[in-house]
């Protein structure tokens, strides 16, 4: 009989426990980790001058824009519907954060979610 590593079987347990993990489960767990990433990096954290980076900002919101985009069929009207409007206000925050307006389109994940005003 050999040993086997704490870690190897800790890691058995974690792919085991994410495989009962629904996708829809997952995708909005992503999708509110980049929200809230997207949030404090438009400034609308608890210290803003510190915390926002709107170039971090823009990568963000793009990437959330594209998985909601993406998988707003998969995971059902009732689960896409508050993580758009969570974008939504990411994309405005963004707006009136920058100094440099964006075109109409052009926003951050715009080119998903089309013009945001």
């Amino acid at each position: 009989m050999t040993d086997t590593p704490s870690n190897a079987t800790a890691g058995s347990d974690e792919a085991r426990d994410i495989a009962e993990v629904p996708a829809v489960e997952l995708i909005n767990t992503v999708a509110v980790h980049l929200l809230s990433a997207a949030a404090v990096k438009v400034g609308l954290a608890d210290d803003p001058q510190e915390q926002t980076d709107l170039d971090e900002a823009r990568k963000l919101i793009t990437a959330l824009a594209g998985l909601v985009t993406a998988a707003a069929t998969e995971i059902g009207d009732q689960h896409a519907r508050p993580l758009r409007d969570g974008l939504r206000s990411v994309q405005l925050a963004f707006r009136e954060a920058s100094s440099i307006q964006d075109a109409p389109g052009a926003g951050p994940g715009e080119k998903y979610t089309g013009p945001v005003n």
